[in-house]
């Protein structure tokens, strides 16, 4: 599962797309990361757990054919 910044979101898309998976998409969290506190990545971290779990938990087909 990809995680990027939402900085990044775009380029994540167009490179998803060029490989031909246009419906891969990373879980983007917010930028920067560079510069921040342990605390603070440990936040977006946080933050973040719970789409990542889900979508690694999630059958895409049984999510494709839900209403």
């Amino acid at each position: 599962m990809p995680v990027a910044t939402r900085e990044f979101l775009l380029p994540a898309r167009a490179q998803a797309s060029a490989l031909g998976r246009p419906d891969f998409d990373a879980v983007y969290v917010e930028h920067p990361i560079q510069d921040q506190t342990r605390e603070a990545i440990e936040a977006r971290a946080e933050a973040a757990l719970d789409e990542i779990v889900a979508r690694l938990t999630t059958d895409t087909a049984d999510a494709a054919s839900s209403p």
